[in-house]
This record gives structure tokens, sequence and C-alpha cells, in this order.
């Protein structure tokens, strides 16, 4: 783990820990994100529980440290069950992003596992981080929980672009986060990121999220494909995984000694 120790009272300090993000997005700001699979930083950090597998007590440190410097988080998630969904949400995690959702029935399966009464029936245990540790009356930590928790649910395949006016009308949907190497896949256009079918996809979610009133993100290759995004009414982008920062940073470690 490369995450600093934040030591703080966490039952003392404020815990709006979805807030950071709903707040920028409704403002019309462009939010930068870091991809984390296990270390980063920016206006907010995702981590990968999707692909790199960490542990409900890694999303509880890294929770933690972000709180404690000011930066929103959620979580990636494989959207199988409500147990997946919940418990990062309890660990302390601002909300959660979920991957390969196929079609409207599934995101709202996600919706209902991530919100309590009236929104969904998520299993009530204010003992969490999110209950400030049953420090909070019950009544205040459902109507903030349902508030402040931040919903993202991913379009990466051409089933969700075909249901994406469904998925997009769904009640506290807060963004559609676009993958563009997984949509590519499922359109049979392997690694072609820039096909003229795989921009039409991101326009009709671009569109649709504008007449839904919500944003959408994605994770650009390029500074001109995110500039082309932005264009197109993007507000949030995922500057960056942890994978590459390494990656470049070894690489500018062995440039400056390759003359030894």
């Amino acid at each position: 783990m490369i995450f600093p120790l934040v030591i703080a009272s966490l039952v003392l300090q404020d815990s709006r820990m979805g807030q950071r993000l709903k707040q920028l997005l409704a403002q019309n700001k462009l939010v930068r994100v870091f991809g984390i699979g296990q270390h980063g930083g920016y206006d907010a950090v995702w981590l990968d529980q999707e692909h790199a597998g960490i542990s409900i007590k890694q999303i509880e440190e890294a929770c933690r440290a972000a709180r404690g410097v000011g930066l929103d988080s959620f979580v990636r998630l494989a959207p199988t069950d409500y147990a997946t969904v919940m418990r990062p949400l309890e660990a302390g995690a601002g909300g959660v992003m979920a991957a390969q959702v196929r079609s409207a029935a599934q995101a709202e399966d996600v919706l209902q596992w991530a919100k309590f009464y009236p929104r969904g029936l998520r299993g009530v245990n204010g003992s969490g981080v999110d209950g400030r540790y049953a420090t909070m009356p019950m009544p205040d930590y459902l109507q903030r929980a349902n508030d402040e928790t931040f919903i993202a649910i991913q379009i990466e395949h051409i089933s969700a672009v075909e249901d994406v006016e469904k998925i997009a009308a769904l009640k506290d949907v807060d963004v559609l986060f676009i993958g563009p190497a997984d949509l590519g896949q499922s359109m049979g256009l392997v690694g072609d990121w820039d096909h003229p079918k795989i921009w039409q996809a991101i326009e009709r979610v671009a569109k649709t999220a504008q007449a839904n009133g919500i944003h959408w993100a994605i994770l650009p290759r390029t500074p001109a494909y995110a500039k082309r995004c932005v264009d197109l009414g993007c507000k949030m982008l995922s500057v960056g995984l942890d994978v590459w920062a390494v990656q470049r940073g070894l690489k500018a470690f062995l440039t400056e000694f390759e003359s030894l």
C-alpha cells in the first residue's frame, strides 16, 4: 500500500463523502479523477474493484486517506449483487461506479442497492463510516446518504448504448461513464478507439446525458481525445491510471541514466 496514513477522529471530522463530485458537476465544472488499483490523486480518486480485486479493508484505508486530504472517492465494481454495491459505501466510499451494465433494469438494481427508502432498499446499518459510526440520528443518516451518494453507470457495451435513453432517465444516476475499450470490443472494433461507429455511440451518450440533465465521463487515451470529448460536453475525465504513472516514472528514470 502506498496510501498515506491519515490519523484523525472520523467521528468529529465531517465525512461528507460523495458531495464534492456532485457539487463540482452541479456547477458544470470539468472534474479530473485518477484511476487507482493501488495509489493516486486529483479532484477525486476511483478505486478499481472490478479488475484490481482490492479488498474492503483497502477501500476503507484508501477512502480515509482521500477524505483526509479533501478528495472525493468512488469504487468501480462489478454489480453482481447487493452486497458488492453496499459494502464499499459502508467502508467510506463516496459512491460507486457500476461496470458492465447492459440495461436500464441492471442500472436500476444498482440504484436500489445503493439508496435507502424511499428510493431504494439498501440495508440499514448506521455504524459504518457513512453513518459516522452510529453518531447520527437514523433519519438524518438515511437522508444524507441518499442525497450525497454518487452513482455512475458505465456505458461500455453496445447493449447499454442501445438502452442509454432509459438508463439516463433513471432517477439518481449522476454520471454515465463511457468505457471506450470495452465498448469497442462489444462492437467488434478492438483497440480502434477512433472508429466512427464508436464516436457515434459516444455522441449518442453525450446527447442523452444532456437531454436528461446529467453528466458523462470517459477515460481518454490522449489530450486530443479528451479535447474532443470536452467539446461534446464531457464534464469528467479520468486523467491517468496508477499503472500508467508508474510506467512513465520508470521510463523517466531509465531515460535519465541511459548515457551510463
